[in-house]
């Protein structure tokens, strides 16, 4: 079944349809019993009453009810399961069953931030099918007609592009007399060299744009698969590997290694264009296989390490057949300098396309890769790369490896080892549900594992989630808060000062690492995040809140195409009087919950010290309550 399709909301209401298909099944199930026949196995996956009831969510009843509920939910399991078994599925309650809770962890894990319109829009069509709206790029709108057909309409999602800066002309400059800037004024090399085109880009798709999960994956991807500014820039090269991101977001980790090999902003990042053949540099083979796909100890499925201790997955030896193996690829064709290509034969630099390959720089000797695969003697640049990429999917640490990444950068940074597992097998398999084409290294199936487990959808333990990242708390301030911006203040004034410039990571390692360990916890936790976390970026985590909302953000700047600036917009929040329900309404959104007690009443009295009969009044209220819940080390968490 397509996992966009709400066959609930089509024709009659679908409370209507589905009490139908359960009065005429009951009525053959009577029927059959009258005569002799026999029912269904009341206890199977599809229609069970522990399913059931636990998708009741918020709707669950007790007390004296207990009994026929309970009977009523055994006769449903046993009509729905017979229903299914002869290809029948009436599908989920058509009312929401995902909590404020569940909807704002959701929104946390999967997006830059909620906002009061998404949590509405998740707590309608529950976790899996808005996550299945994300990846199709598409969400259906439903009006209810009481006593009529439902409207259903189905709207598409715009695809989010990086699209800001210069063109592929500053790799076609062949004047030996005039600079490249010359004549292009004052921010040239920021608009056809830098990443700050691609910051712009970043945040204001973060906070503006509907197709979020793809973002949210296109980020996780970029801390994984890393190129950085510090060390190769060519606007528009960055602005080609990282669509390529976002283009491959839902599809399969190979072709995603592949784009990643070829990719000739990569060749330059790690040193692989134009390798030498003879004595290959080792560079981008090693990353490849530590950072890329494999990690440096074998893993059991689960992510634990194999005999509980360190065995190498390689050894220097193998990194270097991989680098051979790697050989024979220059830049694709367009590019020219005033001195000509260096070394003789090859393409000069340029990012437009994958690289290509050339026969005489690939070195033919016969290697022994991981996996058992190996390559003849003869062996061409083309059959190698395909080699190297069926040696590392064929690999049993790349599901372990990937799937505990993608769970860390969305759900939490200490996975239980049978959330691992059961990632791994979506990874494996190709498959989740209806996601998944069936295919090894399917990301469209491994992102719905890694969002839809029951250790990402269920109550949090005191060991879950994980340290909010100073990009997204830029992000989900501005988007629960209404804001707007255009990127400019989130680059190189506030990702400088919190540590994480987006496309400037200071290595191939990232911002931070992956097992950064959380200091005083018993058991030892890992926090990634908590590697650029330290007092000063502690502090500047108040610091940008107080610039956000008391401080006004930032305006517009003359010199950024299509600015309007770093603000947020609390109209919607001061128009609220009463202390308590603004407190709780800004909690709801934050938090997903309800301040703890005795914080919401500090919150609450803050709140009162200004009054409410005035309108800077009303602003400052929803100044004090906002600033105080966001600063909130609830909030600092996603759990």
């Amino acid at each position: 079944m397509d996992p966009t399709s709400t066959h609930l909301r089509k024709g009659r209401s679908g409370a209507s349809r589905v009490l139908i298909w359960r009065l005429l099944a009951l009525a053959l199930m009577a029927a059959l019993a009258a005569c002799g026949g026999g029912g269904g196995d009341s206890t199977s996956a599809s229609g069970s009453p522990q399913s059931r009831s636990a998708a009741a969510g918020d709707d669950a009843q007790g007390g004296a009810d207990g009994e026929s509920t309970s009977l009523w939910s055994g006769l449903v399991g046993a009509i729905d399961g017979a229903l299914n078994k002869i290809g029948i599925d009436i599908g989920a309650e058509p009312k929401a069953t995902t909590t404020q809770l569940d909807a704002v962890r959701l929104a946390n894990q999967a997006t830059f931030g909620p906002n009061e319109a998404l949590i509405a829009q998740i707590r309608q069509e529950g976790a899996a099918l808005w996550i299945a709206g994300q990846m199709n790029l598409q969400r259906q709108a439903v009006k209810r007609v009481p006593g009529a057909a439902d409207v259903v309409t189905t709207v598409a999602l715009p695809k989010s592009r990086y699209t800001s800066g210069g063109t592929n002309a500053v790799h076609k400059h062949t004047s030996k007399t005039v600079d490249f800037c010359d004549n292009k004024g004052p921010t040239c090399w920021r608009d056809w060299s830098s990443s700050t085109p691609l910051v712009w880009d970043f945040y204001r798709n973060a906070v503006h744009s509907p197709d979020q999960l793809r973002l949210r994956v296109g980020l996780a991807l970029q801390q994984m698969l890393v190129i950085s500014n510090y060390e190769v820039s060519g606007t528009y090269g960055l602005r080609n590997y990282n669509n390529m991101l976002l283009d491959n977001a839902f599809g399969n980790y190979r072709d995603v290694l592949k784009k990643v090999i070829l990719s000739p902003v990569m060749g330059d990042y790690l040193d692989h264009v134009n390798n030498d053949k003879a004595a290959p540099n080792e560079n981008f083979a090693r990353e490849l296989l530590q950072l890329f796909s494999l990690g440096t100890c074998l893993l059991n499925a689960d992510g634990s390490l194999q005999g509980g201790t360190c065995t190498p997955t390689y050894d220097n030896a193998r990194v270097r057949e991989y680098a051979f193996a790697l050989t024979g690829w220059t830049y694709p064709a367009g590019g020219a300098t005033p001195w000509g290509c260096y070394p003789s034969g090859s393409n000069c630099q340029f990012y437009d396309g994958d690289m290509v390959l050339k026969a005489g720089f690939h070195n033919t000797q016969p290697r022994t890769l991981l996996s058992g695969v190996t390559l003849a003697n003869g062996n061409t640049a083309d059959v190698a790369l395909e080699k190297v990429l069926t040696s590392i999917m064929a690999h049993q640490n790349v599901a372990p490896f990937v799937s505990r990444h993608l769970i860390q950068q969305l759900v939490t940074s200490n996975p239980s080892p049978a959330y691992v597992q059961r990632v791994v097998t979506a990874f494996n398999t190709g498959r989740y549900t209806t996601f998944g084409s069936g295919v090894k290294g399917d990301l469209a199936a491994t992102v719905a594992a890694v969002l839809l487990d029951t250790e990402a959808r269920s109550t949090p333990t005191n060991t879950a989630g994980r340290l909010r990242e100073p990009i997204q708390l830029f992000t989900a301030v501005l988007r629960a808060l209404n804001g707007r911006t255009d990127g400019e203040a989130l680059g190189w004034w506030w990702g400088e000062e919190m540590r994480e410039h987006v496309f400037r990571p200071p290595s191939v390692f990232n911002f931070y690492p992956p097992d950064y360990p959380v200091a005083g916890t018993t058991p030892p936790l890992v926090g990634p995040a908590f590697g650029i976390h330290n007092a000063n970026t502690a502090l500047n985590r108040m610091n940008y809140l107080n610039y956000l909302i008391f401080w006004d953000g930032s305006g517009a700047s003359s010199d950024v195409p299509n600015a309007v600036g770093t603000k947020v917009n609390l109209s919607a929040f001061a128009s609220t009087t009463n202390a308590a329900t603004l407190v709780d309404r800004l909690s709801l959104l934050a938090l997903g919950e309800i301040l703890p007690a005795t914080s919401r009443t500090a919150v609450i009295n803050a709140v009162n010290a200004y009054p409410s009969n005035t309108a800077d009044g009303r602003t400052n209220r929803a100044r004090q309550a906002a600033f105080l819940v966001f600063a909130s080390p609830q909030f600092q968490m996603t759990r």
